[in-house]
């Protein structure tokens, strides 16, 4: 494993999607495509990390590459219409999974499933309410170095190589910020 500092992370802001600890001992930001197979193959041990580590937080970025996920824009934006209903993480346990595109159907029905206004979700992802939200968190990930998902970093230091590492770097940063 190496680690690359960032000094371009951009720090946590408003609107940023947060699970876990309020007061963190360790922060985890992923910058992630909720049609990137990787992300979904790395969201089980994430979540079991936060449920292990009572004093770990996640934040979750977006970085949708349409070209290999065509849709996948979208569902990021249709994440941030379920975060003003106060339901990303629902939304985001929803369209994370494994699928590599996303059509408008699949995700006016994942809309209805997250129990949002069916004609409000039609109406966002048609003229792109969020669009700008989206297109804000991908800059942050080109300014810090972000080329690929899913892309972590711990405390500002981008993790290099197999996201797997995540299991060893969390606890040993844990363990060494109580020294």
């Amino acid at each position: 494993m190496t680690s690359s500092p960032s000094s371009t992370l951009a720090p946590l802001r408003d609107g940023d999607h947060v699970i876990g600890s309020d007061a963190p001992e360790l922060t985890l930001v992923e910058y992630g495509d909720f049609g990137c197979r990787f992300c979904f193959a790395a969201s089980r041990p994430v979540m079991s990390l936060l449920d292990r580590f009572d004093t770990l937080r996640l934040v979750w970025r977006h970085f949708p590459d349409v070209e290999l996920h065509p849709g996948a824009d979208l569902a990021a934006e249709l994440s941030e219409l379920a975060a003003v209903h106060g339901k990303f993480w629902e939304a985001h346990s929803l369209l994370l999974t494994g699928r590599e595109q996303f059509s408008r159907e699949d995700l006016l029905s994942a809309a209805r499933r997250l129990e949002l206004d069916e004609e409000e979700a039609d109406a966002a992802l048609g003229e792109h309410t969020f669009r700008e939200r989206v297109l804000a968190d991908v800059a942050g990930a080109r300014r810090a170095g972000v080329h690929g998902t899913p892309t972590f970093f711990v405390d500002g230091e981008r993790i290099e190589g197999p996201w797997r590492q995540l299991a060893q770097i969390v606890p040993a940063k844990l363990e060494s910020a109580k020294r």
